[in-house]
């Protein structure tokens, strides 16, 4: 398909936009053809949105098409934290389950206006990792939370910011007792800075023009939806000795919609948390498994963007 331009104060300049008057009003031409050597070919086409792009790791740099005047965000969240081992004792009175992850804030079908062209750099929040004791009750364990993700633009400055979930903890523990204090990883948080969009038109990959608030296939189902993370779960002490305590789950991510690790099992040899995805938070672990013992919590999910380019009308 060939550039379309058009000469504006005596000068040619390229189009990225074409109207004309149906029945008295101006409206946006989706298509342009013209003849050439007796053919008639596509010369020129109205911006239709991008395909999902993902970001799963890391930081940099992209740039928004020089047509594009917003950034469909589908999902984003922060990192989630880790959960920590659940923790057995000799003669203490009970047993101690490991507490879960938090989960980062998020965002779900949110849409902001950019600038055609400009540069937009991007962090993508680590996942937190486990706190695993030590063969000799080490105390205290502590796992660590997950990263921030955050959007920037070269013109329009910080999107957002999307803090991680907290990493939990078990202190003051030790084999002959006390049973230690067990501790949730926090939620994380969402700021929003850049301008949200919420009402307008596109043209969807289909070719077909939609409303902005079409836009609900994010893990929310919700346009326009953004917040905090959650706290993971806490199932504390039980009492008595060798009692058996199944470990606490992480917090899930998304407004409840991504589920967060599991806890480990305490049934027969045990078994370990399991790690969080997509910002939720990792499973923390079991005490007094058979011959007992206990086992390990896990990490939380790492954090994302996944987003779209649109021209909204």
């Amino acid at each position: 398909m060939a550039n379309t331009y058009g000469k504006v104060s005596g000068t040619f300049q390229e189009a990225d936009e074409v109207y004309a008057k149906v029945s008295g009003t101006w409206q946006e031409v989706d298509e342009v053809y013209g003849k050439v050597s007796g053919d008639w070919k596509l010369v020129f086409s109205a911006f239709e949105a991008t395909s999902i792009a993902t970001l799963s790791s890391g930081s940099g740099t992209f740039s928004v098409p020089a047509q594009a005047n917003a950034i469909h965000i589908q999902a984003a969240v922060g990192g989630g934290g880790g959960g920590v081992a659940g923790a057995s004792y000799d003669k203490a009175g009970g047993e101690s389950a490991g507490a879960g992850g938090g989960s980062g804030g998020f965002i779900s079908d949110k849409i902001f206006s950019v600038t055609g062209g400009e540069t937009l750099t991007y962090a993508i929040g680590s996942s937190g990792t486990a706190g695993n004791q030590t063969s000799n009750f080490g105390q205290p364990v502590n796992a660590t939370g997950g990263g921030t993700t955050t959007l920037s633009g070269s013109s329009t400055g910080s999107l957002f910011s999307l803090t991680g979930g907290g990493g939990s903890s078990g202190t003051g523990g030790g084999v002959q007792g006390p049973l230690r204090t067990n501790t949730a990883g926090t939620a994380g948080s969402a700021s929003i800075s850049g301008t949200a969009i919420t009402s307008g038109n596109f043209r969807d990959t289909d070719g077909t023009s939609k409303a902005v608030t079409t836009n609900t296939s994010g893990p929310d189902g919700t346009f326009n939806s953004s917040g905090n993370g959650a706290v993971g779960g806490n199932n504390g002490n039980c009492g008595g000795d060798n009692c058996r305590i199944n470990g606490s789950t992480g917090a899930a991510s998304y407004d409840g919609n991504i589920a967060g690790g599991a806890g480990g099992s305490s049934s027969g040899s045990g078994t370990n948390g399991s790690a969080g995805t997509r910002g939720s938070g990792g499973g923390g672990g079991a005490a007094q498994v058979s011959g007992g013992g206990r086992t390990s919590g896990a990490n939380g999910g790492s954090g994302e963007i996944r987003y779209r380019f649109l021209k909204v009308n």
